[in-house]
């Protein structure tokens, strides 16, 4: 490998984590909290590293939200939005947020933000990307894995044509989700917790390493690519007339194939998966998503490659 096909990226000085994007989402929360006490643990040689509590209302009322979803609102029109006296306060709260960590898409925006989220799913540690052309988080994520190894570290790459999901993390140049589950809403499991504690040790370890001038090797890695959401069967009042299968519930990641039983009525009525391909769903009876009409989404499994990169502060130092 020539040193002529590494590819140089910014060293990365800027990081914050949020805890508290769904105020009953407890782990990020309080871990968060934690490190705004004390931040020891999450704090790396020459990079600046921010605990952040994204939706205080919604954390202190245990609630997903107060008035709309905190991580869907980070699109042009309501970062743009006039502030008034009746706007919802997650959308004040975001431009709150853009002002701080932003503006999105721009040089001053935070390097990287982990956004702490848990699931009622069975998904495990998920690691949630937004594009699949980020070198820098492929590599992260990499690393991430082979540190977790052999405990399985999923990947969600929710890069869509025409599902857009705005989220709170959105605004720094490298967004990264940790998505880990299964926790109620409302609740803390220790499990959880350390399980995410873990995710983000070895993600600001990367950090240092990359920031020191380690080089990190073209990589690839599996993810699963958001291909659809799949609402619950309904009446014509719109109410859910079938619920999760119980050979589907808690089998995130899992294959789903044509015929396999999707859904159960409460007639006893089995109603199977109809498709040519093999899928694999997660987000499988997420609490959060019956607002959202969804039962599961689909994915499908595709490989990433990331290209040879190191630190292009070598560069300045050794010039």
């Amino acid at each position: 490998m020539t040193s002529s096909s590494v590819v140089d990226k910014p060293p990365v000085r800027r990081v914050a984590i949020f805890g508290g994007t769904h105020g009953n989402e407890l782990s990020g929360v309080f871990l968060v909290k934690h490190w705004q006490e004390d931040g020891a643990e999450i704090q790396r040689t020459g990079v600046e590293v921010k605990p952040f509590l994204t939706n205080p209302r919604a954390v202190k009322k245990c609630t997903r939200y107060i008035d709309c979803d905190l991580n869907r609102v980070f699109d042009p029109d309501n970062l743009g939005r006039t502030v008034v006296e009746d706007i919802p306060y997650e959308v004040r709260r975001a431009q709150e947020i853009n002002h701080i960590f932003g503006p999105k898409g721009s040089d001053d925006a935070y390097d990287l933000i982990f956004d702490l989220h848990n699931t009622t799913s069975n998904m495990g540690g998920t690691l949630i990307l937004e594009n699949s052309r980020d070198d820098f988080t492929i590599h992260m994520f990499h690393y991430i894995k082979n540190a977790l190894a052999p405990e399985r570290c999923p990947v969600l790459l929710i890069e869509h044509p025409s599902l857009k999901y705005a989220t709170t993390r959105s605004v720094a140049k490298h967004p990264v989700g940790v998505e880990v589950g299964p926790q109620p809403q409302g609740v803390v499991r220790a499990d959880i917790l350390d399980k995410m504690r873990k995710i983000v040790k070895h993600g600001l370890d990367f950090v240092q390493l990359f920031n020191e001038g380690k080089e990190f090797s073209p990589c690839t890695i599996e993810v699963f690519k958001i291909m659809e959401k799949v609402d619950y069967p309904r009446n014509k009042n719109d109410e859910v007339i079938a619920i999760i299968h119980p050979k589907l519930q808690d089998q995130d990641w899992q294959p789903l194939n044509n015929g396999d039983p999707l859904f159960l009525t409460l007639d006893g009525e089995v109603i199977a998966y109809k498709g040519d391909c093999t899928v694999y769903p997660t987000f499988i009876n997420e609490a959060a998503y019956y607002e959202k009409k969804q039962a599961f989404v689909k994915t499908v499994k595709v490989n990433l490659t990331a290209k040879h990169i190191r630190s292009s502060v070598l560069d300045q130092n050794t010039s």
